[in-house]
């Protein structure tokens, strides 16, 4: 079932992410948006989605959070490859942003897509209350800003230069952020619309993303770049402490599993209902790329 649903997410994403940048024209900075959030495996969206059924809101609304949070991750992943941060060249198996424009197309191009994704939230088809909106608004900005996202980028790159490496405590702080902040704003959304509860949907949502970091860490290890899309091996070259080099391979795949069995757990107040999020929660493990 969840492939499934993963599927149909992408193809509602690709579909709705077209015609809100239709009206935007084709100069070069257009053309890179459209590139750098095409693809990929529409998880935040899907977690959008599937929280929004769970509260009975309607896909005519939650199609607009998901389709800003695909924005928001893709502009994070365009500013992520730049020279100035981890200068990959390699995004879902094609050249990254800057590597096909340039440099300046680039920085404009995630800027842009940022700003669109708060556009995408706060307008009225997004959802008739504007409490609403400007909860959703609000704790995206949250998310993605100097509280989330953009907080575990910085610690991330300090840790580089850091004289001794990070510790496992440390490690988990910087990726709550980095990774985790908008993979539970993506799941708490559905019940932000739906003056609902998201205690739940958070405590999944913060072992999931965990568990997503340590598989991302893991396939840095075990990936082939054709598969995983993006170049791979570059923590242990660079030297940077991983949960991998802190747990080794097998206690690296034993916390994963442990904290998918977590999540699965928090979902309980929705019982079968939220099967299709247990199976998204394994997935995340399991996945080659």
């Amino acid at each position: 079932m969840f492939p499934t649903r993963l599927k149909e997410t992408a193809n509602l994403i690709e579909t709705h992410l077209h015609s809100v940048m239709a009206p935007l024209g084709d100069l070069p900075v257009i053309d890179a948006m459209r590139y750098a959030a095409s693809g990929g495996k529409r998880l935040r969206a899907f977690l959008v989605l599937e929280s929004a059924r769970l509260h009975g809101v309607s896909q005519d609304y939650a199609i607009w959070p998901a389709g800003a949070i695909e924005m928001i991750h893709a502009y994070s992943l365009v500013h992520d490859d730049l020279p100035c941060m981890d200068d990959d060249d390699l995004r879902r198996g094609l050249p990254t942003v800057h590597v096909k424009w340039d440099e300046t197309t680039a920085v404009l191009a995630g800027d842009a897509l940022q700003t669109l994704g708060f556009e995408s939230v706060s307008r009225p088809e997004c959802h008739p209350d504007p409490l609403v909106r400007a909860d959703l608004t609000a704790t995206l900005a949250s998310a993605a800003g100097a509280q989330g996202m953009v907080l575990g980028q910085a610690l991330d790159i300090a840790a580089e230069s850091a004289p001794l490496p990070l510790t496992l405590d440390e490690i988990t702080h910087l990726q709550a952020g980095k990774t985790g902040a908008l993979i539970a704003w993506s799941a708490t959304a559905g019940a932000i619309m739906a003056h609902a509860d998201t205690t739940p949907l958070l405590r999944y949502a913060t072992d999931l993303g965990l568990a997503f970091q340590i598989a991302d860490d893991i396939l840095d290890v075990e990936g082939d770049a054709a598969t995983v899309g993006k170049a791979v091996g570059k923590d242990a070259d660079a030297g940077k402490a991983t949960f991998v080099s802190l747990l080794g391979l097998d206690g690296a795949k034993a916390r994963a599993r442990d904290l998918v069995a977590d999540a699965c757990d928090a979902l309980s107040p929705y019982g079968d209902d939220a099967d299709t999020l247990r199976e998204a929660a394994r997935f995340v493990i399991s996945r080659d790329s």
